[in-house]
C-alpha cells in the first residue's frame, strides 16, 4: 500500500511517521508491518493481502495534530492520497456515532460542508494535488463537527445523570504522591475535591529482598488521610513491566507456577495488612501490554484469576479493578507477547474471572504507544466499548500537559490539541473529557493521574495545581464539575 502527502496542495519532501501504524478490518495492529516515506510517499508493506488502514499523527491547520486513521482499503499498485482517506474515515466515523447517538438530523451546516468538500474531493481525484486541498478543507470542518457532536451528547447525558442523582461520593478521584503528604495545604487542596484518592503500589520498592517487606511509605499515606473521610483505593497491585517487578524476581529465569506464586504471596501480605482501610483495590495493570515474563494467553488468565482471588481471599468486600491498558493496541504491531486489548477484555468476561469493574487510562501528550493526542469523538467511542460489557468502568489515571513540552512531548510528535498546551488548554480539555466520561452510565469514577506537577509523573507539568501549591485552571474546572455533580452552591 502505498499513500501520497500533500501540504496545501503540493506533494511533501519531509515528513515525520509519528505514531504509525496499520490496522486490520477488525481495528488489531498488523504486526512485522514496515512503514517508510520517501519522496512524498509512505509505503505501507504487510505480510498478507487482506484490507488494511494506516493510522499516524496527522496535521489539521487551526486544530492541531492529532492521531487519526484511514479506512481500510485493499492493495494496490497506484498510491492513494493520504488526505483523501483520512478525510473519508473521519466522515465515516462522524456518520456510524451519529446514528449511535440518534443525531440524525441535528448536524447543523459543518457536516454539509465538509460532505460537500468531500465530494469535491472525489470528484477531482484524478488531481491528486486539487483532491487533497479539498480533503483538508473536509476534514478541517469534520474535526470540529465530530468534537462539538461529542461535547453536545455528552452534555445531554450528564445533565440527565445529574438530575437523577447517578454518582457515587467517590466518583472523582485522584492519586496521592506520598512526597507531598507532609503538606498540609497538599493534602487540604486534595480532600476540599476528590472523594477517592488512590495510593499508589510498587511491588519493585516494598519488597527488595524476597519475603522482606517495607510498607512504611503506605502506612504513612493511610495515617495522613485517616481523618479525611476520603475513600481509599490502591494499586496497582501488579503491572508486569520491568521497572515495577522486584531486582530478585527478574534477575532468575523463574517458571509461570514460580512467579505466580510469588505474586499471590505479595498480594495476600499487602491487602490483609490495609483490608480495613482500602475500599478498593487496583488489582492487575494492563497484562495485554506489560507481559515482561512473556506469559502465554492461557497463563495470562491465570495470573489475572489468580491476582483477584488473592484479593478476595484478604480483603473480603474490597472491590477489584483489572485494568486493560492502551485501548487503541498499536502497542501490538510492535511488542511481542502482547494481547490487542479488546482480546484481553473478552477473554476475561468469557473466562469468568471474579473481578468487580474494568480500569482503563488516558494519557495524552507523548510520543509513547497510546499516549499520541486524539479528538474527543475518538476518545468518546472507545469509552463506549464497555457498555455492553455488564461491568462498572473505572478511569484510573487521566493526564494531559498545561504547557509545550520538549524531546518526546514536544507538540510535533506527541500532538497538539487546538494549539500548544497551556493552563486553559488543559482545563478546557479537562472539562470535556470529565463530562464526556460522566456521561456514559457505565462510568463509575474518573480519577487524575497526580494533584500536582513533579517529577513522578509520566507526563511533566500535566498536575492540577503547580509546584508552590497554586491551583491552575484544571483544578478549578474540577472543583465547578463537583458542585455540579453534587448540586452545590
Amino acid at each position: 500500500m502505498k499513500f501520497q502527502v500533500f501540504k496545501d496542495g503540493k506533494l511533501v519532501k519531509d515528513f515525520k511517521l509519528c505514531g504509525a501504524y496499520l490496522f486490520g478490518t477488525d481495528g488489531i495492529a498488523i504486526r512485522k508491518a514496515k512503514i517508510g516515506f520517501k519522496n512524498g510517499v509512505i509505503t505501507c508493506e504487510k505480510s498478507n493481502f487482506e484490507t488494511a488502514g494506516l493510522a499516524l499523527l496527522w496535521s489539521i491547520d487551526s486544530i492541531g495534530k492529532i492521531l487519526l486513521p484511514t479506512t481500510c482499503l485493499p492493495e494496490r499498485e497506484k498510491p492513494y492520497i493520504l488526505n483523501v482517506e483520512i478525510a473519508r474515515a473521519k466522515l465515516m466515523q462522524i456518520i456510524n456515532k451519529c446514528e449511535d447517538w440518534s443525531y440524525f438530523n441535528n448536524q447543523g451546516d459543518l457536516s454539509e460542508d465538509a460532505r460537500k468538500l468531500f465530494t469535491k474531493a472525489i470528484q477531482n481525484i484524478s488531481d491528486a494535488p486539487l483532491a487533497s486541498k479539498f480533503a483538508d478543507e473536509s476534514l478541517k470542518k469534520s474535526i470540529a463537527l465530530s468534537e462539538s457532536l461529542a461535547v453536545k451528547q455528552s452534555i445531554n447525558l450528564f445533565n440527565k445523570r445529574v438530575k437523577n442523582r447517578r454518582f457515587g461520593r467517590g466518583c472523582l478521584g485522584c492519586n496521592l504522591d506520598s512526597a507531598f503528604i507532609g503538606d498540609e495545604k497538599y493534602v487540604k487542596k486534595l480532600a476540599s475535591v476528590f472523594g477517592t484518592v488512590n495510593i499508589p503500589v510498587n511491588w519493585a520498592k516494598i519488597e527488595r529482598k524476597q519475603g522482606e517487606y517495607d510498607f512504611s511509605e503506605i502506612d504513612a499515606c493511610i495515617e495522613a488521610l485517616a481523618d479525611r473521610k476520603l475513600a481509599i483505593s490502591a494499586g496497582p497491585i501488579l503491572k508486569f513491566s520491568k521497572e515495577t517487578l522486584p531486582d530478585w524476581l527478574t534477575k532468575k529465569k523463574l517458571d509461570f507456577e514460580t512467579v505466580r506464586d510469588a505474586s499471590y504471596k505479595f498480594i495476600t501480605n499487602l491487602v490483609s495488612r490495609y483490608a480495613v482501610n482500602v475500599k478498593s483495590w487496583r488489582v492487575v495493570c494492563g497484562l495485554n501490554a506489560y507481559n515482561y515474563f512473556a506469559f502465554s494467553f492461557e497463563q495470562i488468565l491465570e495470573m489475572t484469576r489468580a491476582a483477584n482471588m488473592a484479593v478476595k481471599a484478604a480483603g473480603g468486600k474490597a472491590k477489584k479493578i483489572v485494568e486493560v491498558a492502551n485501548l487503541w493496541g498499536e502497542y501490538y504491531s510492535a511488542v511481542q507477547n502482547t494481547i490487542p486489548p479488546l482480546v484481553y477484555v473478552d477473554m476475561m468476561v468469557q473466562s469468568g474471572i471474579n473481578f468487580d469493574a474494568f480500569g482503563i487510562q488516558m494519557k495524552f501528550g507523548k510520543d509513547l504507544a497510546g499516549m499520541h493526542v486524539r479528538d474527543l469523538m475518538q476518545i468518546s467511542a472507545s469509552l463506549d466499548y464497555f457498555s455492553i460489557l455488564g461491568k462498572p468502568l473505572k478511569i484510573t489515571e487521566v493526564e494531559v500537559p498545561s504547557k509545550p513540552g520538549i524531546e518526546k512531548e514536544n507538540g510535533d510528535i506527541a500532538g497538539v490539541w487546538h494549539g500548544q498546551w497551556s493552563q486553559r488548554l488543559q482545563s478546557q480539555w479537562v472539562e470535556h473529557f470529565y463530562i464526556i466520561a460522566f456521561s456514559k452510565f457505565f462510568v463509575d469514577s474518573v480519577t487524575y493521574s497526580h494533584l500536582v506537577d513533579n517529577s513522578n509523573s509520566t507526563i511533566t507539568n500535566s498536575g492540577l495545581i503547580t509546584k508552590d501549591m497554586e491551583p491552575k485552571e484544571s483544578y478549578r474546572a474540577i472543583q465547578k464539575l463537583r458542585k455540579l455533580i453534587f448540586n452545590k452552591q
